[in-house]
């Protein structure tokens, strides 16, 4: 079992559909989308598992997100310009291609063009708080965003919970809101996680009575990020797949 989740776009999803089709894979794909919200002034991500791709509030939600993004990606290249001089944007897009610029995009400009050794390093040197790179996020609420996935008959799951560097008690209250805002489930397991990361995560899904997922939050091929690798949840949370009927007695990982 797959699941595509881009940002703020569906595209990718027919793409992969006839590529699974043509090469006779045994995957069973669904159907995806992950949101960038704005909480307590911190950049959060929403995945949307399960979607039907033709909703049209879903495409409200994304159309408005897409315009934000645009903006966002010219107000950050026009900021990078002025500190490397030299304007990052028309490569930036040929790197995302038909898919909305994010920063991890402007991430890879700046790896690829030596100005950082690696992803990690490259958004602390420019992409975030105070940074030459960084620019607020103008996201929608968690609300907006598990409204819209729910229109579309999916399952609202909190990504990547343990990578918004949040102390416990602002992790708690970050998945406390996220319930409060009608939220299904939360990632439990990512890959380079240590254990007891992944078991923290999942006594949370269980206090807070979310079903648990797994993400490799894979944005393209890196030395340190294989898809689908080392995400096995640990014992006592309700797999995410359980709630889908089309999957209730596939015991497969995501």
């Amino acid at each position: 079992m797959l699941a595509i989740t881009d940002h703020d776009t569906l595209e990718g999803i027919p793409e992969a559909r006839n590529y699974i089709a043509q090469n006779q894979l045994p995957i069973e794909l669904l159907n995806g989308i992950e949101f960038s919200t704005l909480w307590s002034n911190k950049d959060i991500h929403i995945v949307g598992l399960n979607i039907d791709v033709e909703c049209e509030a879903l495409h409200a939600l994304i159309e408005k997100q897409k315009a934000h993004r645009v903006g966002r990606a010219e107000l950050i290249a026009h900021r990078l310009s002025k500190h490397l001089k030299v304007d990052p944007l028309p490569e930036v897009k040929a790197i995302a291609g038909d898919a909305p610029v994010t920063r991890a995009h402007f991430a890879k400009w700046l790896v690829d063009n030596g100005h950082a050794k690696t992803m990690q390093l490259v958004f602390k040197k420019f992409l975030t708080r105070d940074k030459p790179g960084y620019v607020p996020p103008q996201w929608c609420s968690m609300k907006d965003a598990v409204d819209a996935i729910h229109a579309a008959g999916g399952v609202a799951v909190l990504a990547h919970p343990g990578r918004y560097d949040l102390t416990a008690k602002w992790q708690k209250r970050l998945i406390n809101a996220f319930v409060e805002a009608g939220g299904d489930a939360m990632e439990v397991a990512q890959p380079q996680q240590s254990q007891q990361e992944r078991r923290n995560l999942a006594d949370y899904a269980i206090q807070y009575n979310l079903l648990a997922s797994q993400g490799s939050d894979f944005h393209y091929p890196t030395p340190w990020m294989e898809l689908g690798r080392n995400l096995w949840l640990p014992s006592g949370v309700t797999p995410v797949w359980e709630s889908m009927p089309q999957f209730a007695s596939d015991t497969e990982e995501l």
